[in-house]
This record gives structure tokens, sequence and C-alpha cells, in this order.
């Protein structure tokens, strides 16, 4: 029996979870919420042909008005210790048309002890890896994840079955530093540990094999100052598909690599002054233009974010700078497409209501990123980037 299987085994143990009588009929303890996020990309453009495909598709030439993100969220507790989770895009493209629907999350949690502090998360959901990856859209101060660290997953998600742990009034924590708009990452648990398919969201399982992730990540109150920090690491096999290899690209014979990460992370939140920083070292699949073939090759990147949040009157004012390094292959784009990009990010968010922000945030960039249509690419430029978000 191989170290994943004999996880699963292990997360499926629990034995005797004596469910509650429901209360209520499950329709009606569902709630309904979400968010759109609009934006444009193009004033101050000084490079057409700077780019980011994981970031917005609306960078660059033949990008205008756009709809980032058009999510609605369904949850509910069933009873005591039966949760569930489900939350479609309608902002997903497909075959060159906007505005598909798409899953991105449906799971459920099964609480193993009266007061839920040992949950079972079984669907597809946020992979345990990373602060700013488990941090909601929504929340999140720059207009994208950093590609250090969001290049381990596409969506952030996959299919599988996680385990978390969380004392009550760390729980409580964290749903607090959401509700009171301290940019926090949501209930993910102090201590995660889990089994997923590592073929990214919305993708079947392309092997036997499974990828395994934990994470350990705990917030602590210094005086009126609250920190978090955290590790976090993942391993498996990576499969590259025969669409996402161009012809000519050499692959592995079983189109199998080794995908693995650590990685450490930093909080510091915004009271007034804020710290989030994250680092991630590795190995995957990588595109090697001198070989035309894509290898197991090391990356490495992270981000610091600066914040500062100001209230005026009913007005909530957060200047923010962000500046990342990542150097590595991106498993999940065509021929896992290689990439070294340094950014500087200076913003800020303006919420006259909890109903609705704008950011506007100028990025200087430079980024190579390579494939085989293109092997020599690179491209610098600077962009002045607006969203504006409503919350509901």
């Amino acid at each position: 029996m191989n170290r994943a299987k004999l996880l699963l085994f292990i997360l499926l143990i629990p034995s005797c979870i004596c469910f509650a009588q429901e209360k209520k009929p499950w329709y009606q303890v569902i709630q309904l919420g979400g968010y759109v996020q609009a934006r444009y990309n193009r004033l101050l453009e000084t490079n057409p042909n700077l780019g980011c495909e994981q970031c917005d598709a609306s960078w660059g030439e033949g990008g205008g008005f756009f709809l980032r993100r058009v999510r609605l969220k369904f949850s509910a507790q069933l009873n005591e210790r039966v949760y569930f989770y489900f939350q479609p895009d309608f902002a997903s493209s497909a075959s060159g048309g906007l505005h598909y629907g798409q899953v991105r999350d449906v799971y459920f949690d099964l609480g193993l002890d009266r007061k839920n502090e040992f949950r079972l998360r079984v669907g597809q959901s946020k992979v345990p890896f990373g602060f700013e990856n488990m941090q909601s859209s929504q929340n999140r101060l720059p207009l994208d994840r950093a590609d250090g660290t969001n290049s381990a997953l596409r969506n952030e998600r996959d299919l599988g079955m996680f385990f978390y742990w969380a004392p009550e009034e760390k729980r409580k924590l964290f749903a607090a530093l959401v509700d009171k708009g301290l940019k926090g990452s949501g209930d993910y648990g102090v201590f995660a540990l889990g089994v997923y398919n590592g073929q990214t969201a919305n993708n079947p399982g392309s092997n036997k094999g499974m990828h395994i992730v934990s994470r350990l990540s705990y917030p602590f109150e210094i005086g009126n100052q609250i920190i978090e920090p955290g590790i976090q690491g993942y391993t498996g096999k990576y499969i590259i598909s025969n669409d996402r290899t161009s012809e000519g690209v050499a692959v592995n014979d079983n189109r199998e690599y080794v995908d693995e990460r650590v990685g450490a992370s930093f909080v510091l939140y915004p009271q007034p002054f804020g710290i989030q920083a994250e680092y991630n070292i590795g190995r995957g699949p990588e595109y090697d233009k001198m070989q035309q073939a894509i290898g197991t090759k090391s990356l490495a990147g992270g981000y610091v974010t600066l914040s500062y949040m100001t209230r005026i009157k009913d007005h909530v004012l957060i200047p923010f700078s962000r500046i990342q390094q990542y150097e590595g292959g991106k498993k999940h784009e065509q021929d896992a497409r290689s990439y070294d990009v340094k950014e500087l990010e200076l913003g800020v968010e303006w919420q006259p209501s909890k109903y609705f922000e704008l950011v506007a945030m100028y990025t200087m960039s430079s980024r190579r990123y390579e494939d085989h249509a293109l092997p020599d690419n690179f491209q610098r430029g600077n962009l002045l980037r607006l969203q504006a978000q409503l919350n509901f």
C-alpha cells in the first residue's frame, strides 16, 4: 500500500460519528452570497504584448472591459456535524467565448466531534497550500495571486479529501479576521492533511497515485496585533496531457513528472500596518528550449505585500504595495511554460460600503515566459489596472 492510499485509509478511519437530528429542513438553512469583479487593464499601458495567462486574460492586446469573476456561494450547516458548500463561477471562458458557468468549489464537511474542531472535507475545494492561495479573491488586495505560489495549482483547487483541525477559539479568530475586513484567509484549520488527484481543478485523475499535502498555520495575538506564521508542503506526480504539449516537444515516456514543493508564510494583519509574505521552493515540469523538451527542474519564488488600513468615517482606505519574483515552470500551461518573473505593484483599495470596493493598481512587470511557439519571449511593461467589486 503506497503512502497516498495509506493516508486515505487513515482519513476514513473516524468510525463513531453520531449525527444530531436536523432542527430545520435543509432548504431553510441554505445561505446565499457572492461577488462580481469587473476590470479594465489597459490604461497607461506601455507594452500590449505583455500578458499573464494565469493572472488575467484581459491583459494586453485585444483586452477591454472584462468580468474577472462572477461568483455565487451556496452554503449550509445542515446539522451539528454536516456542512456543505457550492460555488460556481460564471466568468469562465471556453472555445473562444466568455461567461460560461464552471464549478469552483463543491464539497461537504463532516464534523468528527461536537465542536467541529476535527473535520473531514470531501469534494473539490482549495488545496491547503499557501496563505494567498487560501485567501479569497474577494478579500485579497493585489488583483491577482503571486506567480511564485499560485503556480502550484490552477484555480488553487483540486478533487480530494482533507482533514482539518483547529481549536474552537482559533476557528472563531479565523472567522473574525474575515468579518472585520482584515484580509484573512478563512478557516482552513491550524493543521491540515490531505490527499488529492493532483491534476488541478475540474480535471480527472490521470494516474494511480495521489498528491499528499500538509499545512500548519497558527494565528495568535500579541497586544493589539495578530500574527499568523505558517508552513506547508506537497508531493506527487503530475501528468502532462496531450493537449498541453506542442508537436515536436519531447516528454517523458509516461508523461509523468515529479511535482513537489515546500513553503513558508508570514502574516501581520493590518491594524493598521500589515505585512504578508510567502516563499516556496520545489521541483516540477518545465519547458527547456535548448532540449526542445519538458523536464523536471527546480523552481523558487515568493512575494512581500505591505499595506496600511485607515478609516475615514464610514470609508475604508488601504494603500498597498507588492513585490514578487518567480523562476520555474507552470505545469498546467502549454508545454509547462518556463517563467522568470519580477514585478512591482502599487495600489489602493477604497471601500465606501461593505457592498462595493474599487481598486486602482499600477503594475511594473518584467516577464520571460517561453514555450515551443515562443522560445524567446521576454516582455517588459507597465500598466494601470482598475477593478470594481460588488459584494453581497
